[in-house]
């Protein structure tokens, strides 16, 4: 029982990872290759503090806080570059962070930060907790995707410069997307250490930047519903398949691969495809 509950607490921390992708690369088309960076800040925000007896939630706070304020900080170095020029220099963040928090002994160094403060609420409350963030990231994301909000984002992956024709202030909208996404990344990174009690920089390394960049595109661009089953179905399979550890990066890019070549709209657009052919076998059916 107690290896469900913390599989079901991991996969509820990544689809939180990956739905806060999903805000910038997803809704607002911002190609972003190192956002666990901002995962990593969240956990060594939360985890020090913690470990200097912050109150659990506090700490989990000023995670999030500290992560969206450098989220801010790399959209607005980002503004001006664009595509695969963004996506450089989102990557290039990933790495700074990992020298960074490898040379700082007060983090830890190379060997990172142990025996990180239970929060004290067991594991069934504790899993209670991570679901009850991901229900409101869902909802958040829905509501922002219901929303004017959702809208301009639109317009800006879309076409930035006819959004600017329009009158649309993209500057703006960017930052706001990069700002809750990555708040929300600290959020996962917070809960993400305090469930594993344990974390060091290869925690935070790359390749799970690429792990939630597939857990988006394979459940679809700006599908909300298509993120949250890749996450969950991407945060299993490994460890149903303990071999896949190994072939990890091997896996998910294949599995990119088919989905941009035979559904680019990911699960969602899968699922929507099918859903419109067998409306119209069934609408033809009873028109024989």
């Amino acid at each position: 029982m107690g290896y469900e509950i913390s599989l079901l607490t991991f996969m509820g921390i990544s689809i939180i990872g990956s739905l806060s992708l999903n805000l910038i690369t997803g809704f607002c088309g911002q190609v972003s290759l190192g956002h666990v960076a901002f995962v990593g800040i969240g956990a060594y925000t939360a985890s020090v503090l913690t470990k200097a007896d912050t109150p659990f939630f506090v700490a989990l706070l000023a995670g999030m806080l500290l992560a969206g304020t450098f989220g801010v900080m790399v959209g607005l170095a980002s503004l001006r570059v664009r595509h695969d020029f963004l996506a450089i220099t989102t990557m290039g963040v990933n790495f700074v962070f990992l020298g960074v928090v490898r040379e700082q002994e007060w983090l830890g160094g190379e060997l990172g930060i142990s025996s990180i403060p239970d929060p004290g609420l067991g594991k069934l409350g504790f899993l209670a907790l991570v679901l009850g963030f991901v229900v409101l990231v869902a909802l958040l994301s829905l509501q922002i995707r219901r929303s004017w909000m959702g809208y301009v984002f639109d317009a800006v992956s879309g076409d930035e410069d006819t959004a600017r024709m329009l009158g649309l202030d993209v500057s703006h909208y960017k930052l706001i997307a990069f700002a809750l996404g990555t708040a929300l990344a600290g959020l996962s990174g917070g809960l993400y250490a305090h469930h594993v009690r344990f974390i060091f920089p290869d925690s935070f390394a790359f390749v799970e930047s690429i792990t939630l960049l597939a857990m988006v595109v394979i459940g679809g661009n700006g599908s909300i519903l298509g993120v949250i089953l890749a996450s969950a179905l991407l945060s299993v399979l490994p460890q149903w398949f303990q071999f896949i550890g190994d072939y990890k990066l091997l896996l998910y890019g294949s599995l990119l691969f088919v989905v941009m070549r035979f559904s680019p709209g990911g699960l969602a657009g899968l699922a929507q495809n099918l859903f419109h052919k067998s409306k119209k076998y069934f609408a033809l059916k009873e028109n024989q």
